[in-house]
């Protein structure tokens, strides 16, 4: 196992810089140019034509000044290179936005977007599992069609729309207001209340978020669930276990709830990638500050190292959360020897 892991965590190298090279040339050779925002007061005039050729020639100079003051006017493969540097220092360089160093406005919102997505996570597996189990257990009864049909139809309703329908319907837009419209705390929140008070306000503004982050992942993942348990149950081992009188709940949660969730530890690696792009949207809507927020901010504001550290940030995650899930692999089943040849 330790041989294996250490040969994963080198192996996660040279995938980290590729996945740099890929996201590098994806955002440079995306249109927009952080120059010219900058030289044109934010609002594009030069590029619409709308100044005089006077204005346009110190539009020009003043963009080639902040070219050479970003680095753009550099050939790409330098600007590239100093991009890795710079990662493997933890120095992302300094915001184009606002002069800030990039490192610190990551780590004073990534808090947030973890506690968002840990929440969300433990969301999907505590409802997944126990109702792909029941599903499974009571095949086509009428709770199990019920179930499968709620699952299909939340699996196909798009986040943006849901949040939308959430936000006009019971956040106070036009009909109730049952959670709060955004934020992670009340207007009136105050630093005398008590622990309690703090804890259940703060639940309150994170709940509705949570709900929508994972309900396409617990949707799919009760199916999988589901799926895997039918197939477990079908084995030869589980009927010479029900042939020998054990109790069918020793049967289910011992002898075939382990072997059903191999699947689901494997699909760990998918699911948390979806989450990190789903509070993008979450974190946009709901005026949540964290790394989704920060994301599409720089995004229109074509802020290049915000953007390239948040997909740095973003695919390390991915790449933990790949391997956790390999791991986890040989827990659940102490079939799998990494690193070592069968004898």
């Amino acid at each position: 196992m330790s041989a294996y892991f250490l040969r994963r965590l080198l192996l996660m190298i040279p995938t980290f810089i590729g996945i740099t090279l890929i996201i590098f040339l994806i955002v440079r050779l995306a249109p927009g140019d952080p120059a010219e925002l900058r030289a044109a007061g934010g609002l594009g005039a030069a590029a619409t034509g709308g100044i005089s050729t006077e204005k346009r020639s110190a539009v020009d100079e003043a963009m080639a000044q902040w070219r050479a003051q970003y680095g753009l006017d550099k050939p790409l493969y330098v600007q590239y290179g100093v991009w890795v540097k710079n990662i493997f220092t933890l120095s992302f360089g300094i915001s184009f936005k606002d002069s800030q160093p990039v490192w610190g406005k990551i780590t004073e919102r990534i808090p947030v977007t973890l506690k968002l997505n840990f929440w969300s996570l433990l969301v999907v597996y505590l409802v997944a599992i126990p109702l792909g189990i029941y599903s499974a257990t009571h095949q086509n009864s009428f709770t199990d069609q019920t179930t499968t049909l709620i699952a299909f139809v939340l699996f196909a309703v798009p986040l943006v729309w849901a949040a939308t329908m959430a936000l006009v319907f019971i956040c106070g837009g036009d009909f109730y207001y049952l959670f709060p419209p955004g934020g992670l705390e009340s207007l009136d929140a105050a630093a005398n209340w008590s622990w309690w008070r703090k804890f259940t306000d703060h639940a309150w503004h994170l709940f509705l978020p949570v709900v929508l982050l994972s309900y396409d992942g617990f949707a799919g993942l009760s199916r999988y669930m589901r799926a895997s348990m039918l197939e477990v149950l079908r084995q030869d081992y589980v009927q010479v276990a029900r042939a020998k009188g054990l109790n069918e709940g020793v049967v289910v949660f011992k002898h075939v709830l382990r072997n059903s969730l191999i699947p689901q530890v494997t699909l760990l690696a998918s699911i948390l990638p979806g989450l990190i792009g789903g509070s993008v949207i979450i974190e946009t809507m709901f005026s949540i500050p964290g790394l989704g927020q920060l994301g599409f901010e720089s995004v229109l504001s074509r802020d290049y190292p915000v953007v390239l550290a948040l997909l740095a940030v973003t695919s390390i995650l991915t790449l933990i959360g790949i391997l956790i899930s390999d791991l986890l692999l040989a827990a659940v089943d102490p079939r799998i020897a990494f690193g070592r040849r069968a004898q």
